[in-house]
Order: C-alpha cells, then sequence, then structure tokens
C-alpha cells in the first residue's frame, strides 16, 4: 500500500511521517506517473477542499483512479453544509455533554488530528465526529444554548492552522492512523489487499474465539491479504481496506449492519452483505422464504395478537416460540401449557408486532451445514446441552453448551447436504450456517445463520487450517473480482 500525503506546497509542510510521502497537490493532479499507480491511500491535507480547488480536484481525481481518499469528495460536500452537520451529531448530545461536563466557559474549540484530541477526556467525542466526518484535520466549535452543548460548525483546517505546540502530537496521530488503531504485532510483507476483520473477541456469543482469529490472520497472509483486526470505532477507517470480514454478532439494529453498508458502499468484498443480515436475522422472513420455494422446516406459524390463543390447535403443546431476531438461544422460549403462553406470548409481542412458532422437535443433535459460495464447506453435529432441549442452556451467570462433533461432508446423510445446499441459495452466495434436524424420515430447516460460529477447536476439527485458508481464498476472488468490475 503506498501512502501518499497531498500538499499544496512541499517545501512548507513541517512534519516527518515515517511510512508516507509527501507529494505537491499540481503534481499529483497532473503527472501520469500518479494516474498509473495502484494500492494507493491519499491523505489530502491541502489548504482548501471549496469547490474547483486544487484540494476539491485531489479527492476527486483520487477516487478516479482507484486510489482512497481522506477525505472524499462526499465528506468534503457534508461539510460544506450545515444541515448535513447538524443531522449527523444530533445523536452525540449526551456524549458531548460528558466530554464538556466541567468546562465553564459558553463556547469550546475541538481539535480532531486523525480522530484523536490531545486531551484523553475528548477522545471518544474526537473518533466520533471523525468517523462522522472522515478528513485528516477537523475543528468543532461548540456552544452552551440554554444549558446545553450544540455542535456550531465542523470544518477542515489547514496545516499552518494547526499550533506549533500540538504538531509532535499531530506526528504521533498521523503515524498510529497510518499503523492501523491497534498496531502491528508482528512484522508483515508487502502484502496485496487489505483485510479488516471486524471483532470483539471478549463478547461471549462472538462467532469466532481469538484463537480462530489468529487462524484467519494467518491464512489471509499466506495468500496475499492484509488483516487487521478492527472494532466498532474503526467505522472511519473502513474505505481504507479491500474487503470487511464480520465476526461479530450481526443485527440489523447495531453497528455490524451499518459497517456491512458502508462497506458495500464503498466497493468492499464483505462477508456478511448487507442484504444477507437482513434475510438471516429476521424469522419472519426466512419462514415466508421457506415455504414460498417449499422448504420443509417445522410446521410453524407467524404470531399475532389476533391469532395468540390458537397456537394450541394449530400447532399443540410443547411448542417453541422465537422473537424474529433471536439467536443463540436467546429470545428462545419452550412453551408447555395455555398459562405460560399467555404470559410470555403476550410479553414477546410487546417488543415485536410478529413472532414465530415451531412445533417442537425433539433430537439428539442439529445438523449445521457450513456454505460458502453456494457449497458445503463443513459440516458439524451440534448436540444438545446436559438435560436441557437446547444447545446453549443459561443458567443465571453460566452458559452451558453441548458438544460439537464435526464430519465430514461426505459423510453427512445426502438428503441434508441437498437441503441445506438448496436452503442457502435462497439468500445468496456467501458464508452461512443452515441448522437442520433428522427426525424420522423428515428433515426440516430450522434456521439460516448468516454469520456461523466458527471456532478453533470445534468446527475446524475436520478441515484444520484448510477451513480458513478456503474463506480467505474467498476473499481473495472476490477482491479480484471487484477491481476488475472497477477498472
Amino acid at each position: 500500500m503506498i501512502r501518499l500525503i497531498v500538499v499544496d506546497n512541499p517545501k512548507k509542510w513541517p512534519l516527518h511521517i515515517p511510512g508516507a510521502e509527501v507529494v505537491q497537490a499540481r503534481k499529483y493532479i497532473t503527472e501520469d506517473t500518479f494516474t498509473r499507480m495502484t494500492d494507493v491511500r491519499v491523505f489530502n491535507l491541502c489548504r482548501s477542499y471549496r469547490y474547483q480547488s486544487t484540494g476539491y480536484y485531489v479527492s476527486l481525481l483520487a477516487a478516479a483512479r482507484g486510489h482512497k481518499p481522506i477525505p472524499d469528495v462526499s465528506t468534503i460536500r457534508d461539510l460544506q453544509t450545515p444541515t448535513v452537520i447538524r443531522l449527523a451529531t444530533e445523536d452525540l448530545d449526551s456524549l458531548i455533554e460528558k466530554s464538556l461536563d466541567d468546562h465553564k466557559a459558553d463556547s469550546f474549540t475541538l481539535s480532531i488530528y486523525f480522530g484523536q484530541n490531545l486531551a484523553k477526556r475528548h477522545e471518544r467525542l474526537s473518533l466520533q465526529l471523525f468517523n462522522l466526518f472522515r478528513a485528516p484535520l477537523l475543528r468543532a466549535e461548540l456552544r452552551r444554548v440554554d444549558e446545553r452543548w450544540r455542535i456550531q460548525n465542523i470544518s477542515p483546517i489547514a496545516i499552518s492552522d494547526v499550533p506549533e505546540s500540538h504538531r509532535p502530537f499531530l506526528v504521533t496521530a498521523v503515524t498510529e492512523y497510518l499503523a492501523g488503531r491497534h498496531g502491528r504485532v508482528r512484522p508483515r510483507k508487502k502484502l496485496t489487499y487489505d483485510l479488516a476483520i471486524l471483532a470483539s473477541p471478549s463478547d461471549e456469543t462472538a462467532p469466532s474465539n481469538p484463537k480462530a482469529l489468529e487462524c484467519f490472520m494467518d491464512a489471509a497472509e499466506k495468500i496475499g491479504l492484509d488483516a487487521e483486526l478492527i472494532d466498532r470505532d474503526d467505522y472511519a477507517r473502513l474505505p481504507e481496506y479491500d474487503a470487511l470480514f464480520i465476526r461479530e454478532t450481526t443485527s440489523v439494529t447495531n453497528h455490524t449492519f451499518r459497517f456491512a453498508r458502508r462497506a458495500e458502499a464503498e466497493g468492499l468484498a464483505v462477508m456478511d452483505d448487507p442484504q444477507s443480515i437482513l434475510r438471516c436475522t429476521n424469522k419472519v422472513y426466512l419462514e415466508e422464504l421457506m415455504k414460498r420455494h417449499r422448504i420443509p422446516t417445522p410446521k410453524t406459524v407467524i404470531v399475532h395478537r389476533d391469532n395468540l390463543e390458537l397456537l394450541p390447535y394449530q400447532i399443540g403443546f410443547p411448542l417453541i416460540l422465537k422473537q424474529p431476531d433471536s439467536s443463540y438461544s436467546i429470545g428462545v422460549i419452550k412453551i408447555e401449557n395455555r398459562e405460560q403462553l399467555e404470559v410470555e406470548g403476550r410479553r414477546m409481542l410487546s417488543d415485536s408486532e410478529l413472532l414465530i412458532a415451531q412445533e417442537f422437535l425433539p433430537t439428539e443433535y442439529d445438523w449445521r451445514i457450513g456454505m460458502l459460495d453456494g457449497k458445503p464447506l463443513y459440516a458439524c453435529r451440534y448436540f444438545m446441552a446436559k438435560k436441557h432441549w437446547q444447545i446453549v442452556q443459561r443458567k443465571e451467570s453460566r452458559v452451558e453448551e453441548g458438544r460439537v462433533e464435526a464430519v465430514p461432508v461426505l459423510r453427512v446423510p445426502e438428503p441434508v447436504v441437498k437441503m441445506a445446499v438448496k436452503a442457502s441459495r435462497l439468500i445468496g452466495t456467501g458464508l452461512y450456517g443452515i441448522d437442520l434436524k433428522e427426525t424420522g424420515k423428515r428433515t426440516v430447516v430450522i434456521e439460516i445463520n448468516d454469520n456461523p460460529s466458527l471456532d478453533a477447536g470445534f468446527e475446524d476439527q475436520v478441515l484444520k487450517s484448510r477451513l480458513y485458508d478456503r474463506i480467505m481464498r474467498s476473499f481473495l476472488r472476490r477482491i479480484r473480482e471487484n477491481k476488475r468490475f472497477s477498472s
């Protein structure tokens, strides 16, 4: 990756930034050398970004050349529109109040250098504003109005506007940004493409454990992908990468969906893509999809307030009641009788207009067929937790899980594999986990997961390192296809 710091006059550039080349803006705009360059990040630090200025054309032409400019033209436009600034920052009120809680004056100027501020207490606010307006150097003007702090303006600033006393800190901020917010934990070869892995390893519901994340990073490096772990605070960095791999529990209502949408809009190869998240995280949608395409599922009813009391006749007891966005066995209840149905059903319907009710199919284990690019990747048997009807049992602060047994795909019953393939192709060609049950002569699909568990020591028992290699090679192919399409 080539890193260019583009400025109006390199002779007046006062800083030395390791790993970056300082280039005159006019040369970047006019010389063919830069037109032919590939795999470039452009840090546009021109004095002005006004329409059709030199700074404006640096970002505009960088985008046309397939380089990755910061700021891009959309950010430049947003920073010139007060309405956009107001709407974009309206959710930051509590953070602003916390950041400026002890400030006595009625006005405050916040200087943001690549997402950082000299004062530790303003770090979070600086990062959030940088995530919203991805420009290298920003200045936010805030004023207290009716006892509440309000952002009056946010604007990019020139290097000449950075006080002399701030410049050592700016060098540190730029250097850390170029190295990645988490830094490098080991020396790297010169690699071809950049892969971001969005992860929160400390989350008990995370789909990959820390060892698996290491395996993904090792597999990526072997084939020329420079993989870096990122978290929810790295939203502004997304355009710097060529691909995004989401290894957090996905939801339409949390940051994972925003990351997926931003990555797709920026032309990154992304798993899980936004459409897969939308489709897989709502069981009402999945039930309608399965029904339409005649894929067998347990006897299922979409529940609303007017048909709740009919479930004993339509399905019988016991039955399973699910929130549409339930995951990791959270929001899934086994209903034994009418009284429990009335209490739990009404409670769950207070959060969602629709629920899913399914017949209870007791089995020793569930099948999970991992799918990638429309083909089976791995297979596992997930056994029920001890003396429990689910794979996961929650006991107050403890979580108990049944054992996981990986099985070679060729040894899985043919109807299970065929049904998994058919179901997954209704969603897309990403990475999915298809859960199925065999009961008697029936094989039914329970659900489709858009970011299946891939834990070291469990799902990789059969394939070992090949599991990670195949997923990374799929990313490499997708990145290359994106590059061909955009060239």
